[in-house]
């Protein structure tokens, strides 16, 4: 059985660097191709959300432990609320979002409950962060309301990380679970870097 306390400090620890830089006010500029602004922010968020949805409702489909599908049909319901919020502010609830996340892209590859499980967690630590930016920029764009309704995000990400880590406890090794956070975390913050690159930034932050 894993320790899911120590697992969590495990993945933070060694993705250190990887999250902080995908939770600094870089990802939104990396997200939305450098044009912060409302209609892009959003546009950003919904593709995430919808890319969410999809991954999750897949894994429900075909998991074969109960308890981890019971957890992923929740986490793709969830997701899928999220798109259909965002896409209310946005205005275009005819929005289809086209690109899937390299982070989601890796994700549609795991079929083994151990590696799911694990990169459930990754994948929650890092929309953790990018969530925080996007509360960030409705705050500072004077829009409490919204900045609320992703607060709210923020929350509902918090109860998916409890439901993770309470699958954690029937997960034998460890070890592919933790490769697989980590993993998650590296595609995330790859394409972060891959982002800002192509548009002659710096991923690094200016100390």
């Amino acid at each position: 059985m894993t320790d899911a306390d120590a697992f969590l400090e495990t993945v933070r620890e060694e993705n250190q660097t990887e999250l902080s830089r995908l939770g600094s006010s870089k990802s939104l500029y990396a997200d939305t191709g450098g044009d912060i602004d409302t209609e892009p922010v959003l546009r950003a968020t919904a593709d995430a959300e919808y890319a969410a949805w999809q991954t999750f409702d897949g894994w429900a489909d075909d998991e074969g432990d109960d308890d981890a599908r019971e957890a992923f049909a929740a986490t793709a319901a969830e997701e899928r609320d999220h798109f259909e919020t965002v896409l209310e502010h946005l205005g275009d609830e005819e929005y289809e979002p086209e690109a899937v996340p390299a982070l989601h892209e890796y994700l549609r590859e795991l079929d083994g409950t151990t590696e799911r499980v694990g990169a459930l967690v990754g994948r929650i630590l890092a929309s953790k962060r990018s969530k925080e930016q996007v509360v960030g920029y409705f705050v500072g764009d004077a829009d409490p309301q919204t900045a609320g309704v992703f607060r709210e995000f923020g929350a509902e990400l918090d109860g998916q990380l409890e439901r993770a880590t309470e699958l954690l406890g029937d997960i034998s090794d460890d070890e592919r679970a933790l490769e697989a956070a980590t993993d998650t975390i590296e595609a995330a913050y790859g394409e972060y870097v891959e982002n800002l690159e192509a548009m002659g930034a710096n991923p690094k932050p200016v100390c």
